[in-house]
């Protein structure tokens, strides 16, 4: 894992701290990473240093596959400067993600390689990565059919 000054280098704006740093040191590897609780078995996000179900300390950051479906959307038409972010070409979408490991279980993020027709509550997405700001960073992708069609 790299050290705490690299993590705030390759992360700046991000507030790091021991809660968090496996998940950051995650996205280095291309790997989205949560915290679980190895008590109770209940995933959590964001992280916490105690598992918020049963109030154990016994919380190890875990990758998840990076599958699930769309929960909510929001279609931005301005907002904040940001790298990657163009309001320009039309609304920038933002996602939650309840992902399969666990009901109620979600991430925010943004998503890629779609048809403004193909993003619904309920679309089927996975987990995919880009570089921002010099970083990789976690997207969704809509998952596609054999035919190409969005699931």
């Amino acid at each position: 894992m790299p050290d705490d000054a690299t993590l705030i280098g390759l992360f700046p704006g991000h507030s790091l701290d021991l809660d968090n740093r496996a998940f950051y040191a995650g996205w280095l590897e291309k790997e989205l990473r949560l915290n679980r609780c190895a008590d109770c078995r209940r995933w959590h996000h964001p992280p916490q240093p105690v598992c918020p179900a049963c109030w154990s300390d016994q919380v190890r950051p875990t990758a998840v596959t990076g599958r699930g479906t769309i929960h909510l959307l929001i279609r931005l038409h301005q907002g904040p400067a940001a790298p990657g972010v163009d309001y320009a070409a039309g609304p920038y979408p933002v996602v939650v993600v309840e992902l399969e490991e666990q009901a109620g279980l979600r991430f925010t993020s943004t998503i890629v390689g779609y048809e403004p027709s193909d993003l619904a509550i309920g679309t089927a997405v996975e987990l995919e990565w880009i570089e921002r700001a010099g970083t990789p960073f976690p997207v969704f992708r809509p998952v596609r059919r054999p035919s190409g069609q969005p699931a």
